[in-house]
């Protein structure tokens, strides 16, 4: 009897420990961003006039709160209402995706549930651009777009749209960086074909741009 006791009790015991690693390696996989500052900030003609390209980079990492005020910027939802976003795009259909590579792995932004949903635990930085100061940078933005999102368009309007909608997207970075002190610049120079299979992407997915941010480097 007493062994008829024991075993239940350490098969749900088993079950519990099991469950809960589970638990945790999926909350490893997610990172709940900080509610984003959306007060503050600089005046937006000051902002303007300091806005510029930069290609040097301190390795310092972005804090998590600047990461998420960053994410919102760039693509964000600023009506929770209708889920509409802090930049425009053709129809609505918000194809654009954001990944964010790091020296941790590569990550996408999911801006409903405003949390980055770690891709793979691998660095990649390297892959994201030609330039030599990408695979030191703390961050680098892969603006991504999803062609099952536009419908029936063309594949002519497909490249245009999604090229215009990421334009929005990456003015939305630079005019943050601004205001907050951060040195970013907007990449075309990717071989976006090594890119994509490094990421995994679906043939329905394609690499438009790629953007770097840090802190301004010596």
């Amino acid at each position: 009897m007493h062994t008829q006791i024991i075993q239940p009790v350490t098969l749900v015991l088993t079950i519990l420990l099991i469950s809960a690693a589970v638990l945790s390696a999926q909350d490893m996989k997610t990172i709940q961003l900080p509610e984003p500052q959306t007060e503050g900030g600089r005046p937006l003609m000051e902002v303007l006039k300091d806005r510029h390209s930069s290609r040097q980079y301190s390795s310092k990492e972005l804090s998590l709160q600047t990461m998420s005020n960053l994410l919102w910027a760039a693509w964000g939802i600023n009506r929770p209402e209708s889920g509409k976003r802090t930049a425009p795009s053709a129809m609505n259909n918000q194809e654009i995706e954001v990944y964010v590579s790091t020296a941790d792995g590569l990550y996408l932004y999911n801006a409903q549930a405003h949390t980055l949903e770690l891709v793979m635990d691998q660095d990649i930085r390297a892959f994201t651009g030609g330039q030599a100061f990408v695979k030191d940078a703390p961050v680098n933005l892969i603006f991504v777009a999803d062609y099952s999102k536009m419908g029936d368009t063309t594949e002519k309007q497909k490249i245009f749209y999604s090229a215009a909608d990421t334009g929005f997207i990456s003015q939305n970075v630079y005019l943050f960086c601004a205001s907050e002190g951060l040195a970013t610049v907007v990449r075309g120079w990717v071989d976006k074909s090594a890119l994509e299979k490094k990421m995994g992407l679906p043939s329905n997915k394609i690499v438009i741009l790629a953007q770097t941010v840090g802190y301004p480097g010596e």
